[in-house]
């Protein structure tokens, strides 16, 4: 890379304006890079350039403020008061106007009937001065809004340009950040291969060298200070131990008497033990032969309960089919007692119907019986006692037909006259007065047989 090409970048970056604060520093980079000398660049080479300059502080903002007159900022905090003075004025003129009218109706109250608009733009009659006069007022109004729109279209417009401004400055210090740092690292590129020749970064890289082997060296002796003093603790320690083993020595001979004895105590105790474990052999298999003759004969006693077991069990499952059969039986044994209980009511029922009937029967048996009777007697009587008793009879048979049939007309005849005979079974042939035969007499009837049985009653 050449040094020149470099140099002339950065002079050029170095005279633009966002520069200006780097400026001097940036054309002194330059003119050490144009120079032949290598001892000119040795200041710059320890310096990182693109930490130094490449950084947004380094970029001053072009179009700034400074050129604005100050009347521009006393506008924007004016601008937000001016909004109400169009409302002030208004409200002013109309309590002027009330307090006129209040004096006007007050000293003229025909004046009332009146516009309040007319007499507000006569002056209410001269005790409204003319500046107050609603044509004033509304003059006032309006001129106060068109200069507050004025005000407020300069300052949107101001606002405007000032933003296409910073947008125009953000834009030229990005591009101008971009043309900056490729030539700083170019620069830096450079200042790094005089950094690595220079006698100066030599004596800096001697200088720090030797101070690490010094803070090693003091390290080293610090360390060695320190094995000292534990070598010194170490045979210290080693000394102690000697002693401490020395008193472990007297006090193990008496330990090696006491394990003699517990030895010994030991071996008695093993022997002992040796024959309590033949006795318990013996007795073990003593037991073995016990358990297990007695467990032949619990799986004996074992194999019979379950036989007995399997038969109880046949015999409960015999016993409950035969109980469920039973109880079959038992339902249609109940079944069968309740029709045939139904049946002896119904019979029952029937009988005394059939008792009843036979009772009817029997008394009217009896009652035809007497009749019979009765007509015997009639027929054995002799002539002289024929009236009268067939007045007797004539009556008798009235008061019985009476009761029996409901009225004379019935189909029944009357009785006939004393003196004629009762066998006669129809009214003689030159009686005009009866129109057919005289029906029998329900009392000369032969009884009828009783019923035999309570089929034939039914």
């Amino acid at each position: 890379m050449d040094r020149h090409v470099i140099a002339q970048s950065i002079e050029e970056l170095a005279e633009r304006p966002a520069l200006g604060t780097r400026k001097e520093e940036l054309t002194a980079l330059a003119a050490a890079l144009r120079k032949q000398d290598a001892h000119e660049l040795d200041p710059w080479s320890e310096l990182d350039l693109l930490t130094a300059y490449a950084r947004p502080e380094s970029l001053r903002a072009a179009g700034a403020r400074d050129g604005d007159h100050p009347l521009w900022s006393y506008a924007e905090g004016v601008l937000g008061a001016l909004v109400f003075v169009p409302l002030m004025l208004t409200w002013y003129g109309l309590t002027r106007a009330s307090s006129a009218y209040g004096a006007l109706t007050g000293a003229d109250p025909r004046a009332a009937s009146r516009p309040f608009l007319q007499l507000w733009q006569s002056g209410f009659e001269g005790h409204l001065t003319g500046a107050f006069t609603f044509g004033h007022v509304a003059m006032s109004a309006t001129v106060a809004i068109a200069l507050l729109f004025a005000l407020v279209l300069v300052h949107g417009l101001r606002r405007s340009a000032v933003a296409r401004r910073e947008e125009d400055a953000d834009r030229g210090r990005e591009e101008l950040m971009a043309a900056l740092v490729p030539a700083l690292t170019r620069a830096q590129l450079v200042l790094n291969r005089q950094r690595s020749s220079s006698p100066q970064r030599f004596a800096a890289e001697l200088t720090e060298a030797a101070a690490t082997l010094k803070r090693l060296g003091d390290k080293a002796v610090r360390v060695q200070k320190d094995l000292t003093s534990a070598a010194s603790a170490v045979g210290d320690a080693v000394q102690g131990a000697e002693r401490r083993l020395a008193g472990v020595d007297t006090s193990v001979k008496p330990l090696e008497i006491a394990v003699g004895r517990v030895e010994a105590a030991v071996s008695d105790g093993g022997a002992q033990v040796r024959k309590a474990l033949d006795d318990v052999r013996d007795a073990s298999g003593e037991v073995r032969l016990a358990v297990q003759g007695a467990g032949d004969r619990v799986e004996d006693s074992v194999t019979v309960l379950a036989a007995s077991q399997r038969a109880y069990t046949t015999g409960i499952e015999v016993t409950s089919d035969i109980s469920a059969q039973l109880l079959g039986r038992f339902d249609e044994v109940a079944e069968g007692t309740a029709l045939a209980v139904e049946e002896s009511q119904h019979a029952v029922r029937e009988l005394n119907a059939q008792s009843g009937a036979l009772r009817a029967v029997a008394d009217e048996f009896a009652r035809l019986v007497a009749e019979l009777r009765a007509d015997r007697q009639l027929r054995t009587d002799p002539a002289g006692r024929t009236g009268s008793a067939v007045g007797h009879t004539h009556g008798h048979s009235r008061s019985a037909d009476a009761g029996h049939a409901p009225s004379a007309d019935a189909g029944h005849a009357p009785a006939a006259r004393p003196g004629t005979p009762v066998e006669r079974a129809g009214p003689p042939a030159s009686d005009p007065g009866r129109p057919g035969p005289r029906h029998p007499d329900p009392r000369r009837e032969p009884p009828q047989s009783p019923p035999t049985s309570l089929t034939e009653a039914r």
